[in-house]
This record gives structure tokens, C-alpha cells and sequence, in this order.
């Protein structure tokens, strides 16, 4: 049987846990179905977490993925900061907004968060996965002691190796061609920019841990095409956005199935990570400001902050809309029915 098997977790497909889009109501449709449904806690604090976890609960008693950033904790370049609320400033003025006279580390890694590490261990989710590095060992001791089996999102080789010898139970094979922001772990590292396939198969091969591929996967054909890889699953989250039990609001919904959703772009313009999405008019302006973003989360406390200043006058353009380049492939359905036409293709090889 294969890790996720032996969790109860019937259906090789694994929901992503999009930080800001998965619900508890998506999470739960999710393994109600026999997959895995994942929420994401990373852009929240121990109290939101309990909640999310609270109501997760509440509709299943099946296994479910809680997902934690585990970035660096920010190095602060006022300078920088100021440099970028400058060029900003011409932005907010449109939606006559005053911008931010600072920016704040506006989410708490868990290598720091001590809180989230005792809701964790006393709730104890069948499974806890990590983005964008790896905890320490003490983190990661009392989590498996606490009964959680541990994913890390790796982008590379030698951070799947990293993760097998912190003594993580699987990786996540995020291939370039994925949604949402890289899980690379060192950003000043070269980014190999891996597609799925490659990135999968070479993990398989010489990691020594189970892998669940991601990227650009979006019907069972994808999966299947995964599984012969040896991946042990597939994670899906673009597939997922377009449920309703997401909480992507009516203009996500809708770049989503329009012609942009050809053209998906990697940007760390909107975050201070870089991340894929639709493009907008914010990752139009990230293209040309020619200026070092002042790093990851402030520059997200910016974005953020004109995404709301945008919103509040009608103006969509300005969003996070993260996706992957399947995106085209978005199909509209409730998630426990998704769930069972991506089992139904898996099995039948319908395309």
C-alpha cells in the first residue's frame, strides 16, 4: 500500500492546499470523495488555524492535509521597502488611496510560530505539509510524534534529499508548470525551473521517498500519466478553484475560463515569492517596474493592499488570481463530483 493509502485515502489525487482559495467545506468535499482534501494555514494565525481545522472537522471524519509556510523569516531593507511603496504610490492614487507608510512581515513563518506548532500537535491532522522549506528537527520530531505524517513541497533534487534526511515521509514534485507560489526553499539559489515530468520522474528515481506529483494536472489522464512516472498521487489545485466550495470570488471564476488562462505568468511582483497566476494588471505593472521587490511577505503587505484598494472602487485587475498552465482545462463541478469524474477518467482512460 502506498503512504496515502495507509492513511485511509483511497483515490491517488491529492487537492492542493491554495493558501486563501481551499475552504473547509472544499477540504472536506474532498476526502469525502476518497481523496485528500488540504487546507492551508499559512496566511493565517494559531486562532484562524484551529477554526479552519474546527470546520474541516465538522463535515468529515476522513484524513486531511494542513499546510504550513515554513519561509525564512524576513530580513528587512527599509530602503528597499520605501523604494517599492514609491513606485507603487502612482497605483494607489488612481483609487485615490494613500499607500502603506510601511511594510510588515504580514505572515509568521512556522520555523518561528510556536503557537501553530502546540495547535498542531494537539490537534494532529493525519497530515501537515510544508511549504517553502523544512522546520527543524524538533518541529518536525514532535509532529510525527503527535501521529502526523509530514509532506514538503521540493522543486529540486537536493531539496527532496534534504527532505528525506530531516526525516520527512514524502514529497511533493512542484514542476514549473504549477500554480500558486514555487516551494522553492533558498530563493537566491538558480531555479531549475523542472517541468512536472522531469522533475517527478527524477524524484522517483533518486530521492528515496514517495512522490506526489503537481503541475499543470488536471484531468485523469494527467494522474495517470503521474502514476506511470511512479508518483504515488497527484496534486490537483487549479482543477479545484472553479468548485464552488472554493472561495474564489465571481472575477477569479471568470479570468479563469476566459482566453488569459492560455497565457499564465510567473511573477514576484504581487508577493515578494515568485508565483503563477492569470495575468492582470498587476503582473503587467510587475513586468516593467524594474525595481528589487523588498522580499517576501512586505511585498505581499503592498500588493495586498492595493488589491483592496482596487476592489473596493470595482477594479478586479489588481487580484492574486493564482493558476497553473492547465488552467485552460478548468472544469466547473462541485468537488465530491470532480473527485469522481477524475476517478472515472483515471480508470477508464476517457479523455
Amino acid at each position: 500500500m502506498s503512504l496515502l493509502e495507509n492513511l485511509g485515502v483511497s483515490l491517488p489525487i491529492v487537492q492542493a492546499p491554495m493558501a486563501g482559495v481551499s475552504t473547509p467545506r472544499l477540504c472536506a468535499a474532498v476526502s469525502n470523495a476518497g481523496a485528500l482534501g488540504s487546507i492551508g494555514v499559512g496566511a493565517t494565525d494559531d486562532a484562524g488555524a484551529r477554526e479552519m481545522i474546527a470546520g474541516v472537522r465538522a463535515l468529515t471524519a476522513r484524513p486531511f492535509n494542513v499546510n504550513v509556510f515554513v519561509h525564512q523569516p524576513a530580513q528587512r531593507n527599509i530602503a528597499r521597502e520605501m523604494a517599492w511603496i514609491s513606485a507603487m504610490t502612482p497605483l494607489f492614487d488612481k483609487y485615490r488611496v494613500q499607500p502603506p507608510t510601511e511594510l510588515r512581515p504580514i505572515y509568521k513563518s512556522f520555523v518561528e510560530d510556536d503557537d501553530m506548532l502546540a495547535l498542531l500537535i494537539e490537534t494532529a491532522p493525519a497530515v501537515v505539509s510544508f511549504h517553502f522549506g523544512l522546520p527543524d528537527a524538533a518541529r518536525i520530531s514532535a509532529l510525527k510524534e503527535a501521529g502526523c505524517l509530514l509532506l514538503a513541497t521540493t522543486t529540486n533534487l537536493e531539496d527532496a534529499v534534504a527532505a528525506r534526511n530531516a526525516g520527512i515521509d514524502g514529497v511533493v514534485a512542484q514542476g514549473w508548470e504549477a500554480g500558486g507560489h514555487r516551494g522553492v526553499f533558498d530563493q537566491d539559489a538558480p531555479d531549475s525551473r523542472l517541468g512536472t515530468m522531469a522533475l517527478t520522474r527524477l524524484l522517483v528515481q533518486q530521492c528515496g521517498l514517495p512522490v506526489i506529483a503537481a503541475g499543470g494536472i488536471m484531468d485523469g489522464q494527467g494522474i495517470r500519466a503521474a502514476l506511470d512516472l511512479g508518483a504515488i498521487s497527484a496534486q490537483l489545485g487549479t482543477a479545484f478553484v472553479a468548485c464552488p466550495e472554493s472561495s474564489a470570488d465571481a472575477a477569479y471564476r471568470k479570468a479563469l475560463a476566459s482566453p488569459s488562462a492560455m497565457n499564465t505568468v510567473m511573477t514576484s511582483a504581487i508577493s515578494g515569492r515568485p508565483a503563477r497566476g492569470l495575468p492582470n494588471k498587476f503582473t503587467q505593472w510587475g513586468s516593467i517596474v524594474g525595481l528589487p521587490h523588498p522580499g517576501y511577505p512586505m511585498t505581499y503587505d503592498a500588493g495586498k493592499a492595493l488589491i483592496a484598494a482596487a476592489k473596493a472602487t470595482g477594479e478586479t485587475g489588481y487580484a492574486a488570481q493564482w493558476a497553473g498552465q492547465g488552467a485552460p482545462l478548468s472544469r466547473n463541478f462541485p468537488a465530491a463530483d470532480l473527485v469522481k469524474i477524475l476517478s472515472a477518467e483515471l480508470q477508464s482512460g476517457i479523455r
